[in-house]
């Protein structure tokens, strides 16, 4: 082979050499510029390699709703006019969750409402609707059309993946009764708390201790409005304390009553509302005692 072939060949090796060194000082480079995470936003680059430690999730609370009619009304309410939920549960058999507002948006559920504090709960809440022709109040203990088992067990199933994504406590997973007391009474007396309390979903207090109170209370004077008044506000409440038994107070221990002693639901103070109150805890679930 002559030495000029020898010379062309050691200078395409060089070439090739030089080429790939320099592919790799680029890759290099660009590797340490460009962010490890992007995403595209319109003709947007965002670097999302960097996270902030100063946050939580918008979403703190579930709110349980009735529908109040049934699932045709339902749908179209929800879904037509000025109310919104994130999802409905029908009664159909079996039932279907239709999601209406994405849970990074706020849904119009909650209206006028408070808990532990906080007001206008759209804003840091998901609202479920779940489909029941709705109660009226009355003086008889008549708790209205139960809620059918395959319904309340995809309620469940719902709420518990609601709650694990976002961390939401047991006392967190409230009626619309709860947070709005004088305006509203879902989801009603027949809505089983205590099953989802069992599945680790909502507060109970605890019966052992509610039973020794009432056997105190039993024997001594009811407690007066400003205690009622209290200790609605360390469960999570919005009252004010008065000192007096006034509507708001009427309606907190009526949403109380609703929740957790539905078979006689007067929003009057009376001893075994004290006891059931003063069992259970400012957070978590009694059940665990």
């Amino acid at each position: 082979m002559s030495r000029s072939v020898l010379g062309r060949e050691s200078l395409s090796r060089r070439i090739r050499c030089n080429r790939m060194l320099v592919l790799a000082l680029v890759s290099a480079l660009l590797a340490g510029c460009a962010p490890t995470s992007s995403q595209l936003m319109g003709s947007l680059v965002i670097d999302e390699s960097l996270s902030s430690k100063a946050k939580k999730s918008r979403v703190e609370i579930i709110v349980l709703h009735y529908t109040a009619s049934n699932t045709p009304i339902a749908k179209l309410t929800l879904t037509q006019e000025e109310v919104s939920a994130h999802y409905l549960v029908t009664d159909d058999s079996p039932p279907v969750i239709y999601r209406l507002v994405p849970e990074t948006y706020s849904a119009w559920h909650a209206g006028e409402s408070s808990w532990y504090g906080k007001s206008a709960l759209n804003s840091n809440s998901i609202g479920i609707e779940i489909v029941h022709p709705g109660w009226a109040k009355n003086s008889t203990g008549e708790l209205g059309p139960t809620y059918p088992n395959d319904q309340i067990d995809m309620v469940i199933k719902l709420v518990k993946d609601i709650a694990k994504r976002y961390q939401i406590t047991p006392e967190n997973i409230v009626g619309h009764s709860d947070v709005a007391p004088s305006r509203k009474l879902d989801p009603g007396p027949a809505f089983p708390w205590k099953q989802l309390a069992e599945a680790g979903l909502g507060r109970w207090f605890n019966e052992t201790q509610a039973n020794q109170n009432l056997q105190k209370f039993n024997t001594r004077s009811i407690p007066d409005a400003r205690w009622f008044q209290t200790e609605l506000k360390r469960v999570g409440y919005g009252v004010t304390e008065t000192g007096v038994l006034d509507g708001q107070t009427k309606a907190a221990i009526n949403a109380f009553q609703l929740h957790y002693r539905p078979s006689q639901v007067s929003g009057l103070p009376d001893a075994e509302t004290a006891a059931r109150l003063l069992a259970l805890p400012t957070a978590g679930t009694g059940l665990n005692f």
